[in-house]
């Protein structure tokens, strides 16, 4: 069975390409394709996308010090898009500028578009000379969208916007010729839309969204299997789930009969995937005994220098002070005055000459005693060492291998009987409530004949043999197993374990021990978009959406759609999806009706390469916004073309007033 692995793949921080002239000149639009998970980003006369980063970005939070002034304050560095090397490590600190598919926290959305900007290569200051093609959401609400022509005009200057759908630019501009009906479905990462389109016309009033999409398979995915494998929670990360779910996931056709081949030992065997976790082996590094008596005895002379040097320091601290005192002692010999006298001892606090003379006495005696420690520590050639004990894992040292072998024969002897005890003891607990055991009977005919004794004479428990009676027929069956019964055989195991580590490895495969086995999780997992009530949630499935949709136009348009569904987003690559969808149509329409399916190629980057199209058409610059048109109709007005909403004007507030 092939054994997988994690790739873990990190992301590289993007490079700042070059401005070339001809484009700095001929104002060349940018394309930006600004998805909820992955921002595509480039000049429209090139082939691909310079950028593709994910949109997040990492804001550490400001280090408190205690004092937080201008000096020693600390700014946290921001992370955006690719400079974000290990998304785990700043889980916590990730942000984004969108609420599920629209966007709503601007602040972020700058510093993305600073990123995006300036990895460009564009340099000039404080405005951007290019006109912009942007994706947005798919109805998108006008407080969003004047938000976001206000941050491109004011705080970038561009010379001109363009909105539009990237399902829209999809289907009309990165295919050679689109057809003029299609049902698109598109496969976000926050949101799945299903579109019609009749006459080239979408028909907003008839699509219809699921609030599912891959950031929910993927959280799916990653709670199920940490629900399997709760030893490895922690090394089950959302990176990693997402990796599972692109290289090993799929669509079943029946989800039903998918769940019951997996009953089936053989099927389960040879269609199990095997992923390997990283571990690490934690080796025992103990110390032999030479090397503990090394380290005792060093530690020993450091302990024995440092009392050295305190002794010094202690010798000269108190020699300054008799010299002190005895300087003070001969001011008061030579007959000072009374009142000098007193306010000389004063200031070193002594009461009287007599305490002064106390002092000096205790001061040479100690003295004395210091040098005497002193002298008696250097004449010390070897340092006595302290004992060592045998560390309990540690193993012991014998004379040959016959002694090792025997005390390793009486230890397991000694495990296997005190393993023996606690076995018996078990199987009496299981026997003593079984009616046709003897250990049951026994229990029963001592009960009973305690409740034949008379009530009045109730004397059970005064004497000492009546403790073993209670043992006798009490729910334990006699005696429990005790504290120390149970710390003598982990003694026991570990002795063993230190001399024979195989005894208790055997059969054991750590690797095994740190494998993911993945099997209906791969099907359950993208089974979410069809069965969101998985989750909790009460909306309808994909497919039954699709039917509803379909439901909404007359049995021509029904056709007409039917036979052209296209499928995009970054979901559609996974394998069997178009052909669950295929099947859920042929099951809900009539009998022989045409139904085709497709799956666009290259699902995640045709929008890109659909609003690179549109940049580079002709008539390109007539659904363009331009900067007096911002400023004449407002900021939340846009140019519609084909592949963008449609405008609706947000209605003004009419106050009436009312007379009472």
């Amino acid at each position: 069975m092939e054994l997988m692995e994690f790739t873990d793949p990190k992301c590289i921080p993007d490079i700042i390409h070059s401005y070339p002239l001809t484009i700095r000149e001929n104002a060349v639009p940018i394309v930006i394709d600004n998805g909820s998970y992955i921002c595509r980003a480039g000049w429209s006369v090139y082939e691909a996308p310079l950028l593709q980063f994910k949109n997040l970005i990492a804001k550490p939070r400001k280090e408190r010090l205690k004092k937080d002034t201008s000096e020693n304050s600390q700014i946290p560095q921001l992370q955006i898009g690719n400079d974000i090397i290990n998304i785990e490590a700043v889980r916590f600190q990730l942000k984004t500028q969108f609420d599920r598919n629209v966007v709503t926290h601007f602040e972020a959305q700058e510093h993305l578009f600073d990123y995006t900007f300036s990895h460009l290569g564009i340099d000039t200051d404080n405005s951007v000379n290019h006109p912009l093609v942007l994706t947005e959401a798919f109805l998108n609400p006008n407080t969003s969208r004047q938000l976001m022509s206000e941050l491109l005009f004011e705080c970038y200057e561009i010379p001109g916007l363009s909105y539009g759908v990237d399902s829209l630019f999809s289907y009309h501009y990165a295919q050679v010729k689109p057809l003029e009906n299609a049902l698109i479905v598109n496969l976000g990462y926050q949101t799945c839309h299903v579109i019609p389109i009749i006459n080239n016309q979408t028909i907003f009033e008839n699509t219809r969204r699921l609030n599912i999409g891959g950031w929910n398979v993927v959280t799916f995915l990653h709670r199920i299997l940490q629900l399997k494998y709760p030893a490895h929670a922690t090394a089950i990360t959302l990176s990693r789930a997402e990796e599972l779910l692109h290289s090993i996931c799929a669509v079943s056709l029946d989800y039903t009969e998918e769940l019951t081949k997996w009953t089936n030992h053989e099927y389960y065997e040879k269609n199990i995937k095997r992923i390997q976790l990283p571990y690490s082996i934690i080796t025992n590094n103990a110390l032999t005994l030479e090397q503990q008596k090394e380290r005792k005895r060093e530690l020993a002379r450091r302990l024995t220098e440092i009392n050295a040097r305190k002794r010094e320091e202690r010798l000269a601290e108190d020699q300054d002070k008799l010299k002190q005192f005895l300087e003070l002692q001969e001011i008061i010999d030579f007959g000072a005055e009374k009142e000098e006298v007193d306010q000389i001892l004063s200031e070193y606090e002594l009461k009287s000459v007599q305490d002064l003379q106390k002092t000096v006495a205790n001061l040479n005696a100690r003295i004395e005693k210091t040098k005497q420690k002193i002298l008696a520590s250097t004449n010390i050639d070897d340092i006595e060492e302290p004992p060592i004990k045998q560390a309990k894992n540690s193993k012991m040292v014998f004379e040959n291998d016959s002694a090792l072998h025997s005390f390793l024969d009486n230890v397991k002897k000694m495990r296997q009987d005190i393993i023996n005890k606690k076995l018996t003891r078990k199987q009496r607990k299981q026997d003593i409530f079984k009616r046709r055991t003897a250990a049951g009977q026994e229990r029963m005919r001592i009960i009973s004949q305690l409740a034949r004794k008379e009530k009045g004479n109730d004397d059970f428990g005064l004497r000492d043999e009546d403790w073993d009676i209670y043992k006798t027929i009490s729910k334990d069956g006699g005696d429990s197993d005790s504290e120390a019964e149970n710390e003598k055989l982990l003694e026991l195991e570990e002795v063993i374990r230190a001399h024979e580590p195989s005894q208790f490895e055997e059969g054991v495969n750590v690797d095994e021990m740190h494998q993911l086995h993945v099997g209906i999780e791969r099907f359950r997992a993208p089974e979410l978009i069809f069965k969101p009530y998985m989750s909790g949630s009460g909306e309808a499935g994909l497919s039954e959406i699709i039917g509803y949709v379909l439901s909404l136009f007359n049995e021509e348009d029904q056709l007409k759609l039917a036979a052209n569904v296209i499928i995009t987003g970054g979901l559609g690559s996974l394998k069997g999806f178009k052909e669950r969808i295929l099947n859920d149509l042929i099951s809900i329409r009539p009998f022989k009706s045409e139904v085709n399916v497709n799956i666009m190629e290259n699902c995640s980057l045709t929008a890109w390469y659909g609003a690179k199209e549109f940049a580079m058409r002709g008539d390109y610059t007539k659904n363009l916004l331009t900067k007096s048109m911002y400023e004449e109709c407002g900021p939340e007005y846009f140019k519609t073309h084909k592949a963008s909403n449609r405008y609706y004007p947000t209605p003004k507030e009419i106050t009436v007033d009312v007379d009472c």
